[in-house]
């Protein structure tokens, strides 16, 4: 009767589909902390944080980027650490061009409380993003780093947490969302102005705005209301500077979240960064940076959850100006035909010397001052030997 019922009870699993090997199936241990460590923002909710490279005592500053597929090392530094890099046929492609790019292989970085080792850094000139940010920026952490762990970022108590691989509990009240991970990251999205339409966009910690598009993209979609204005203006990225537009189209919608009124560039991808019609384009971090997000690339998992800026405004203003941070100097940079600082007789290379009062030579203070739609500002620059104040109405793009 005993054996009888094993065949029976044999039977039911077999009947079933349910192999009996399936009981003992592996699971993975419970994520675990192993570190802890604070970031800093800058314009546009870009994220830096602090790490040693190798032996070296200097602290570094790097962007976390998940718009990144490696890690990487600034040429300047490179040569101040007294590194050699060695050359390679690999190319990187940025918005503003494409370039063939040395290594320093096998290295280690170094968090407080976690060491990172068998990192291969690609190096490339990052002169560009320290005058655009006005900090030095020695690096950028990309996926060579984030498939390794699973990342808790949270925007509120402005610290990261670096924890192991395995099952994790993702916290209630967020949204689970299940993007296509290979080295970057694409998300589906659903964008609207005088229709709707829905694509993948790259989801792209390291830009600092709301989205970018490509004109192709948009040509194709034909979502967008043709009276919509158009404003000039020059964006950065690898390679150099671009020309862009911007415009605000009505709405964005990633998972169950809806943003009204954004804030959009269109640019012409002509290195195809973003490999269209695969994508149309990117999220960047001024909208990313409103949730506290976990990223868990080992599980294909981007987990999102509303923090305190969830409500803030976005950035409507238009200056018409670029402001860099040039040996020790904060410049005008590119000056838009027909803006309202053109119009007020800013000229490319003036050199800032306050700005409504401020002055700090404080470069993200100074960018600050300038987001402010429908406000007049005062600027002291200086041209040559004549020191000029010049004021005009910073306008709104909504």
């Amino acid at each position: 009767m005993k054996n009888t019922f094993i065949c029976l009870l044999l039977s039911i699993f077999l009947l079933r589909g349910i192999p009996l090997a399936a009981q003992e199936e592996f699971i993975e241990p419970p994520s675990r902390q192993l570190a802890k460590i604070p970031f800093n923002q800058l314009t546009g909710g870009i994220i830096i944080l602090q790490a040693k490279f190798g032996n070296f005592p200097d602290t570094l500053n790097f962007i976390l980027d998940t718009g990144s597929s490696g890690i990487s090392l600034d040429s300047t530094t490179a040569a101040y650490l007294k590194l050699k890099p060695l050359p390679s046929d690999r190319t990187i492609r940025g918005i503003a061009g494409i370039r063939k790019v040395s290594f320093i292989y096998n290295q280690q970085l170094h968090f407080p409380g976690l060491t990172v080792d068998s990192l291969d850094f690609h190096i490339n000139d990052y002169g560009l993003l320290t005058a655009v940010y006005g900090e030095r920026i020695d690096g950028i952490i990309g996926y060579s780093i984030l498939n390794r762990y699973i990342m808790k970022l949270d925007y509120d108590s402005m610290k990261i947490s670096i924890c192991t691989r395995g099952t994790l509990r993702y916290p209630r009240g967020g949204y689970l969302l299940k993007p296509v991970i290979n080295q970057l990251v694409a998300q589906p999205l659903r964008v609207r102005d005088e229709h709707t339409v829905s694509s993948k966009f790259l989801y792209d910690m390291g830009a600092g705005l709301c989205m970018l598009l490509t004109r192709d993209f948009i040509n194709d979609s034909n979502f967008l209301d043709k009276r919509k204005k158009h404003w000039v203006k020059e964006g950065e990225g690898l390679g150099g500077r671009i020309d862009m537009e911007l415009m605000v189209i009505k709405e964005v919608k990633l998972g169950p979240y809806r943003f009204k009124n954004v804030p959009v560039y269109v640019f012409d991808d002509v290195n195809n960064v973003t490999s269209y019609p695969y994508m149309g384009g990117l999220i960047g971090n001024d909208i990313l940076r409103r949730f506290n997000v976990i990223l868990n690339y080992p599980q294909g998992d981007i987990y999102l959850i509303p923090n305190s800026h969830f409500t803030e405004s976005f950035d409507y203003s238009y200056s018409g100006i670029e402001l860099y941070l040039i040996d020790g100097l904060i410049l005008i940079g590119d000056v838009a035909k027909d803006s309202p600082a053109e119009a007020a007789g800013i000229k490319e290379g003036d050199q800032v010397i306050a700005i409504n009062k401020n002055f700090t030579q404080n470069l993200n203070q100074y960018k600050i001052l300038l987001q402010a739609p429908n406000e007049k500002v005062k600027i002291i620059i200086r041209r040559g030997a004549e020191i000029k104040e010049i004021e005009f109405k910073i306008k709104s793009i909504y």
